[in-house]
């Protein structure tokens, strides 16, 4: 059985802890609104249900129809507010940007740690995000020099890629690293990131549980689930390793 040669990281959440962040900008932004309108008051398992892992605009508008709010879609460019669910898209843009400037971010160590093995070993790496936002948090984490391809939410639009639980963009990834799917890991610490690995041709799927739950993320598609990447070392890329796992 080949070796895998690629390992395929989601950012928030596996490289950095801005899942962390974004949780709480998100709650920045839906508490009042539910407040405002009588609905049922945003929690973090809102968090999980309906936001975690998906483009922004398909977070707010999954969470607008948990509480049965329609809103007009609107266009990419709206003006942070609430008026469309663009507006609103852009508003928690508005506040994340901000809280990484006055609170900073850093990698998890473990997942510094990980990355150093595999790399050492010769695999080929990159980063698939959702977010817009992955190349100023690499660069704020002092990692971008690490990831010659990021496929984020910028280039999942340019390219016509239909988003996470879809694997078309760690397809398109793997792609770019010029290794087949079947040689590539893919790194989730959400439900809709394991589907997309399960969901494609890929070689293994690791699951890394920062509160999903590891029977969650199982249950979805990961072959393997750890608490921290700083638990694997470069032995995943073995293909032993991977039957052992699955």
């Amino acid at each position: 059985m080949p070796a895998l040669r690629a390992v395929l990281f989601d950012l928030d959440g596996v490289l950095t802890p801005t899942a962390e962040v974004h949780m709480r900008a998100w709650e920045r932004l839906f508490a009042p609104l539910c407040a405002e309108r009588g609905v049922a008051p945003y929690s973090a398992a809102d968090y999980f249900a309906h936001i975690d892992g998906k483009p922004r605009f398909e977070g707010v508008a999954s969470m607008l129809a948990s509480r049965g709010i329609e809103l007009p879609w609107g266009s990419i460019d709206d003006a942070p507010g609430e008026g469309t669910v663009s507006a609103l898209g852009n508003k928690k843009n508005e506040i994340v940007n901000r809280m990484f400037v006055e609170e900073g971010i850093d990698p998890y160590p473990g997942s510094v740690a990980f990355l150093d093995a595999v790399t050492a070993a010769g695999a080929l790496v990159a980063v698939v995000s959702s977010s817009r936002n992955a190349p100023s948090v690499l660069a704020a984490a002092g990692i971008a020099d690490r990831f010659e391809v990021v496929v984020d939410g910028a280039v999942a639009a340019a390219r016509g890629l239909a988003g996470k639980p879809s694997p078309a963009t760690y397809e398109y990834a793997a792609q770019l690293l010029g290794v087949p799917t079947t040689a590539a890991i893919v790194v989730e610490d959400a439900i809709s990131g394991v589907q997309a690995g399960a969901a494609g041709d890929f070689g293994l799927v690791v699951g890394v549980d920062r509160g999903v739950g590891a029977e969650a993320l199982t249950a979805h598609g990961a072959d393997l689930v750890v608490r921290d990447l700083g638990e694997l070392d470069a032995s995943v890329l073995d293909g032993a390793a991977r039957e052992e796992a699955r």
